[in-house]
């Protein structure tokens, strides 16, 4: 059985909703193990076979954290089969949805010293319910400039589950 450490840096928990169904998708023959980005854990990555590391955006910006994470772990990173994911709302449009065209992975790669073998973007989910004032008003502001939804009475989830699913058959290989 293959350990795998799925860790995240999640607004929402659009990007632990996806590491679930990655989970999932891997089946039984790999035990998963969580990890919150945000809470500085400290690692034994020899401990796992693989690891994947999912982070969403949030206005324009992947979380500080997730850098910091990288920059403490980076030599770890470089020497285990690791693989990343984006989430954002932006990826919601096609020609926006790869990690060639994504320009939060083009500004990831830039600014991270780490660049994984294995990218992929996924569109998020947008939940105007439950924001507070200040991001409701913020993304229903972002959603109009961009054209997407906003009717702050719904909640909308843009993933591509197949493409979850793609995915995770291609990080079983990695």
């Amino acid at each position: 059985m293959e350990k795998v450490l799925l860790l995240h840096s999640s607004c929402e928990g659009q990007t632990i909703k996806i590491l679930n169904h990655i989970e999932q998708n891997l089946g039984e023959q790999y035990q998963c193990d969580y990890a919150d980005i945000h809470l500085k854990p400290k690692i034994d990555f020899s401990g796992y076979d693989r690891v994947l590391i999912g982070a969403s955006v949030r206005y324009g910006h992947l979380n500080k954290k997730l850098y910091q994470f990288i920059d403490s772990n980076r030599e770890n990173l470089e020497q285990t089969k690791v693989a990343f994911f984006c989430v954002n709302l932006t990826a919601r449009k096609e020609g926006k949805d790869t990690p060639a065209t994504s320009a939060y992975v083009k500004k990831f790669l830039l600014k991270s010293p780490w660049h994984p073998k294995m990218i992929a973007v996924f569109a998020g989910a947008l939940r105007y319910p439950r924001y507070n004032f200040f991001d409701r008003t913020m993304i229903k502001l972002i959603m109009k400039l961009t054209g997407g939804e906003t009717d702050t009475s719904k909640e909308v989830e843009y993933t591509d589950w197949q493409k979850v699913s793609n995915f995770s058959q291609q990080f079983r290989t990695l």
